[in-house]
């Protein structure tokens, strides 16, 4: 069994991630609008609710801005995230997969990244990227294992 070829991905801020929070930040607001349109009195539980739509949403901002960067590669046989001055070496895992945008969980020993990867960002190695992302890692033989001919 041949592994997926090799393949450098650039990281970035993803438009999809920003897209999706754009819409959950105009669903929360119209939730709370509707709430404030069909309240008799604005009371203190509609403001800690805009409070926390306003909270929320700078939350959101902040974490869609300071992004990942960098490059994720894949050499055949591991992963490696280049980010800035460091390279780490690590494991990817699919957690969303929308063809067009994947969500990848990155771990590095102890650490756990999470990465948005949009095609837009390049088309051209889109294909190759999501092929090594679904590879399998070259299975490592148990101690003490028959070869799967030797069983009856």
């Amino acid at each position: 069994m041949h592994s997926a070829p090799s393949v450098s991905y650039p990281l970035g801020r993803s438009r999809f991630m920003a897209a999706v929070l754009l819409v959950a930040l105009l669903l929360g607001a119209a939730a709370t609008a509707s709430w404030w349109l069909q309240s008799p009195s604005p009371g203190w539980r509609l403001g800690g609710a805009c409070a926390v739509l306003a909270l929320a949403a700078a939350f959101a901002a902040w974490r869609w801005w300071h992004s990942a960067q960098g490059t994720l590669s894949w050499d055949g046989e591991s992963w490696t995230w280049s980010g800035g001055r460091l390279a780490q070496a690590g494991a990817v895992e699919v957690g969303i997969d929308l063809q067009r945008s994947l969500l990848l969980r990155w771990t590095s020993g102890r650490q756990t990244q999470w990465f948005w990867l949009d095609r837009s960002r390049a088309a051209e190695r889109w294909d190759e990227l999501r092929r090594a992302v679904y590879s399998r890692a070259r299975p490592q033989a148990l101690p003490g294992a028959r070869p799967s001919a030797a069983k009856p």
